[in-house]
C-alpha cells in the first residue's frame, strides 16, 4: 500500500511539474514576442524589469527579471515563510530561462505588429493562458505577489489593494518614463491580465449543478454513481400545481460527465425536467481529494 501511494504522489508531483512548466512557457511567449518589445510595462516584475532594462539596454531582460526574481523569492522565503511554495520558485526562475533562450535562438530586430493595441492584447491573452495554467495548479509566478503578501503581512492593505497598489506605482513609472501612451496601455493591460485569468480560472474549475425529475429517477441514480462515479442527493417534494409527491436529484459535475448525463436523461426519459447550473468551484470528496472506497 505505501509503495502505491508514493508513486501517485510522485506521478502527481510530476504532472504538477509539467503543467507549471508548460504555463510558463506560454508566459514567457507573450512576454517576449508582445508585451517586452512594446514596452508594455503591465505591472509585476516584468513591468519593473521593462522599466528598468531601458536604462541598462545592454543587459539582456532576461538576466534583469532573474535578479528581482532571486531577490524577492529570498525576501519571501525569509519574510513569508512556510507559505512560500518551492514550485513558485521554480516558476519564477524558468520564465528567466524561457526568456532567455528567445534571446539566444529567436532575436528580434523589432515588434511583431505597430498596432500596439494589437500587441497588447495578444500579449494578455497569451499571458492569461500561461499564468491560469500555473495557478490552477496550485502554483504562482512570484515576482510582486510576494510584495502584495509582505504589504498584507504588515499593514491593514488586503492582498488585493496590495497588488493594485504595486502595479499602479509600475503603470506611473512606465508613465513617467516612456509617456502617457504607453502607460496608459499598460495599466489596460492589468486591467486585461487580471480579467482574462479570473475568466479562464472559473473555466478550469466550472462544474456543473444539475437537478433532475423524472420517472427513471432510480436509473439516473445508479448510472451516475456506478458510471460516472459522482455523488447524488435525492429529496421528496410535492408539486406546486397538482400537489403530486415526487422525488427529485441533485447532482454536481465537470464538463463531461455532464454530457454524458445529459444524454442518458435524455435517451431514459424524454419527458425528463431536467436545470443545469454553472458551479465556478466545488470543494469536497471526489473534487478536492480523492472519493472514500465504501
Amino acid at each position: 500500500m505505501a509503495k502505491k501511494k508514493n508513486y501517485t504522489l510522485s506521478t502527481d508531483n510530476f504532472k504538477k511539474f509539467l503543467i507549471v512548466t508548460l504555463g510558463v512557457f506560454i508566459l514567457s511567449t507573450g512576454l517576449y514576442f508582445f508585451t517586452i518589445p512594446n514596452n508594455l510595462a503591465a505591472g509585476g516584475v516584468t513591468g519593473i524589469s521593462i522599466i528598468v532594462s531601458s536604462f541598462f539596454q545592454n543587459i539582456p531582460i532576461s538576466f534583469i527579471i532573474l535578479f528581482f526574481n532571486i531577490f524577492l523569492n529570498a525576501l519571501g522565503i525569509i519574510i513569508i515563510g512556510r507559505e512560500f511554495g518551492a514550485y513558485t520558485i521554480y516558476a519564477s526562475l524558468a520564465l528567466s530561462f524561457f526568456l532567455r533562450v528567445f534571446e539566444i535562438f529567436v532575436p528580434l530586430s523589432g515588434t511583431i505588429s505597430d498596432d500596439l493595441l494589437i500587441n497588447l492584447i495578444f500579449g494578455m491573452i497569451i499571458q492569461g493562458a500561461g499564468i491560469s495554467l500555473v495557478i490552477n495548479a496550485g502554483a504562482s509566478t512570484g515576482g510582486t505577489d510576494i510584495l502584495g503578501k509582505i504589504l498584507e503581512k504588515y499593514t491593514r492593505l488586503s492582498f488585493g489593494s496590495s497588488l493594485a497598489l504595486i502595479d499602479g506605482c509600475i503603470t506611473l513609472g512606465a508613465i513617467l518614463n516612456f509617456g502617457p501612451t504607453i502607460g496608459m496601455y499598460s495599466l489596460l493591460g492589468v486591467v486585461l491580465n487580471s480579467t482574462i485569468i479570473d475568466k479562464l480560472l472559473q473555466g478550469f474549475n466550472s462544474k456543473y449543478n444539475i437537478t433532475i425529475i423524472s420517472e427513471k429517477l432510480e436509473e439516473i441514480n445508479t448510472y451516475i454513481i456506478r458510471d460516472l462515479y459522482r455523488g447524488s442527493t435525492i429529496y421528496n417534494a410535492e408539486g406546486g400545481y397538482s400537489s403530486t409527491p415526487r422525488k427529485i436529484l441533485t447532482t454536481i459535475v465537470d464538463r463531461k460527465d455532464y454530457i454524458k448525463l445529459r444524454s442518458f436523461v435524455k435517451a431514459k426519459d424524454e419527458h425528463a425536467f431536467m436545470f443545469i447550473s454553472h458551479v465556478s468551484e466545488v470543494e469536497g470528496e471526489g473534487f478536492t481529494y480523492e472519493k472514500k472506497d465504501i
